[in-house]
């Protein structure tokens, strides 16, 4: 139990044909609630730190560190994995500073260049036992930096992952980031020739615009890493804004921050019991 590695919850999820959750830290609140649904579902998670997310704090040392520690205080597995790392250097922080993955993003670059980048990024974390993961094609909606409507080619996939030698691989099949509606259409016969293609898991960024019977599908066709972010931060805003319309004279914010945490605990817990199938898929 307790802090895990990415690659054991992985590897599990891989085996069993299953997807695996995997929700962003904004901060210490969102990580507090992220753990206590895993806790309340009884289920593995991963916890996601961008690179955005180290920008906010101030660096990544600090939130990475509550990370590191909140994880092992969990009663069920908790990886902690550095999310769309573009600063090559910010990765090989997170591999010295503990974290159990990383992923880094070269997608940004032509593709000779992210293989070369990647290349070395994941030689620096597999002789330190970290688990890496990479992405190829390019998913939209993150500030610009992700042309949207581009799909992963699965025999581009399947050489980038023989020269770079990636654990995991992040692919543009339909979703784009920072979604607010559930409305993208996931292409499922891509996926399952991406699948066909590899022999490491592929990995659902922008899930938080994907329905959950589209996200169900996608699992079955072949998807494992299920990343969910944006979903999410709307339970807790709104939860978060329903508590300060209702008691508009609180000015600890842990009262309502408060509020926020404790609207995360039920939809982790029941997206991570989907993406496992045991949850019932909804529109």
């Amino acid at each position: 139990m307790a802090l895990t590695y990415t690659g054991t919850i992985m590897e599990l999820a891989a085996k069993a044909g299953t997807g695996q959750g995997a929700f962003n830290v904004i901060h210490l609140e969102t990580l507090e609630g992220l753990i206590g649904g895993a806790e309340a579902a009884g289920l593995p998670v991963i916890l996601q730190i961008s690179e955005n997310c180290a920008k906010f704090h101030g660096g990544l040392e600090p939130v990475a560190v509550a990370s590191l520690a909140a994880a092992r205080k969990a009663s069920v597995p908790v990886a902690v994995h550095l999310d769309h790392a573009e600063d090559e250097n910010l990765a090989y922080q997170a591999v010295d500073l503990g974290f159990g993955s990383i992923m880094y993003d070269g997608a940004h670059f032509d593709y000779d260049k992210n293989v070369e980048v990647t290349a070395r990024v994941a030689a620096y974390a597999h002789e330190r036992g970290v688990y890496v993961e990479a992405e190829l094609g390019r998913v939209g909606g993150k500030d610009g930096a992700h042309a949207p409507g581009v799909l992963t080619d699965p025999a581009e996939a399947a050489a980038f992952v023989a020269a770079t030698g990636v654990d995991a691989l992040a692919v543009a099949v339909g979703s784009s980031h920072a979604m607010t509606e559930r409305s993208a259409a996931l292409n499922l016969a891509r996926i399952a020739e991406l699948k066909a293609a590899l022999d490491v898991p592929l990995v659902l960024h922008g899930s938080s615009g994907v329905s959950d019977a589209n996200i169900v599908a996608a699992i079955a066709a072949g998807m494992t890493k299920i990343n969910v972010s944006t979903h999410l931060n709307g339970f807790f805003t709104r939860a978060v804004r329903e508590f300060l319309e209702a008691n508009p004279a609180v000015v600890d914010s842990r009262r309502y921050l408060g509020a926020g945490r404790a609207a995360l605990v039920p939809e982790v817990a029941r997206l991570l019991a989907l993406f496992t199938g045991a949850g019932a898929a909804s529109q």
